[in-house]
């Protein structure tokens, strides 16, 4: 049924992405109504020899000497996402930028948890010197907020167009246990 409004337009009815959620692609498959849709092992011959490269090549300034001297995580977060994503047949379904991002925003979550560790949650007023809250509490807050956020949509580009059980452990179970990880200076215990 189309609503029509009194001046001729067209202003209700269904609009689409309303309703229910969409049901992930290697669920409509296992029930039979994946019409419509191109699942590639049916369509395309498989070459006998495959080349080309496991992961594309990662960016310069993800691997960037820090300040500190040390170096970001993030070209092993890229290619653990990337490969993660190619485990599962996505990897062209998501674009290298928003992986990059994915992975500077984790890295950048890590260092600023290293310096939450290093430096204690309080800093020094610059003017005052009166005690305030660190500013790498609200920076770490804001890359995990960001990195959350693109996880999200990289997860959700996998569920819509993944046609094999796209579940298991992901790069983002990892994130915490590669923060724990991390080497972080020593102080000196005298």
């Amino acid at each position: 049924m189309i609503i029509i409004a009194k001046d001729g337009t067209n202003r209700g009815g269904p609009r689409p992405g309303l309703g229910r959620p969409k049901k992930p692609l290697a669920e409509k498959i296992r029930e039979g109504k994946a019409s419509g849709t191109l699942v590639l092992s049916d369509a395309l011959p498989v070459p006998s020899e495959l080349k080309g490269d496991d992961v594309p090549k990662v960016s310069d300034y993800m691997k960037a000497k820090q300040k500190d001297g040390s170096y970001l995580c993030a070209e092993k977060v890229f290619v653990e996402t990337y490969r993660w994503l190619k485990a599962r047949g996505c990897e062209n379904y998501v674009s290298k930028q928003l992986i990059e991002q994915y992975a500077m925003s984790v890295a950048r979550w890590i260092q600023c948890e290293e310096a939450i560790s290093d430096f204690g949650y309080l800093a020094k007023h610059p003017t005052t010197g009166n005690a305030i809250a660190s500013p790498f509490v609200s920076m770490s807050r804001d890359y995990k907020k960001q990195l959350n956020a693109d996880w999200y949509q990289i997860y959700q580009i996998v569920k819509e167009n993944c046609s094999v059980e796209y579940g298991g452990s992901t790069p983002q179970d990892d994130m915490m246990d590669r923060l724990l990880k991390m080497r972080l200076p020593r102080r000196n215990q005298t």
